[in-house]
């Protein structure tokens, strides 16, 4: 895996290679960030924003901000292994002092994290995962995102989640295997 653009462009990122993680493929990764960069519908842009990275394995998404303008990534990864990579690649890259790492279940931090808001928020779970979306439902309720903010979600492409009475999907992409959802609170 590669950082695709920004201050980082063209340095790797460690992956753990196992059955219980899917790292964000660069095509795909790359498409996100031209929906992002391009698209009228999306609002906020990268530069100067707040993430949070669930489900953020290696911390490619998150890295990925950090590289073109991200003010701070906030990883989540409950794997041990997974967020030992994660903070393998924060510190050969330098970039260690813009990010939080939680290795941990993500309803643990989001019901004790209601302070901080967010801008960009991204859910890559397991495909098999559906508990989710209970954490997305979680953060509606704790309001721990900012006035303009985008949720992105990546699932597998034949996936059909119920997200009625508490998102709106602007868009929705699919790429191969992966679809990605680009949605905001409602």
């Amino acid at each position: 895996m590669r950082i695709i653009s920004g201050t980082l462009k063209g340095r790797s990122i460690n992956f753990l290679k196992n059955n219980n993680t899917r790292p964000l493929k660069d095509n795909v990764k790359e498409n996100i960030f031209n929906i992002i960069t391009h698209s009228i519908l999306i609002n906020p842009k990268i530069e100067n924003t707040n993430v949070l990275d669930l489900y953020s394995g290696a911390g490619s998404f998150g890295i990925e901000c950090i590289s073109r303008g991200a003010k701070n990534v906030t990883f989540i990864e409950r794997d041990v292994n997974a967020t030992k990579i994660l903070k393998e690649n924060l510190t050969r890259l330098s970039i260690l002092k813009k990010t939080k790492i939680f290795n941990s279940e993500i309803e643990n931090i989001l019901a004790s994290n209601k302070n901080e808001k967010f801008d960009i928020l991204f859910f890559d779970p397991p495909f098999k995962d559906l508990k989710f979306i209970n954490n997305i439902k979680l953060i509606k309720e704790n309001k721990i995102f900012n006035k303009d903010h985008i949720v992105i979600i990546h699932r597998e492409s034949k996936t059909v989640d119920n997200f009625k009475n508490f998102l709106k999907v602007i868009e929705t992409k699919n790429y191969g295997r992966s679809k990605i959802i680009f949605g905001s609170f409602i």
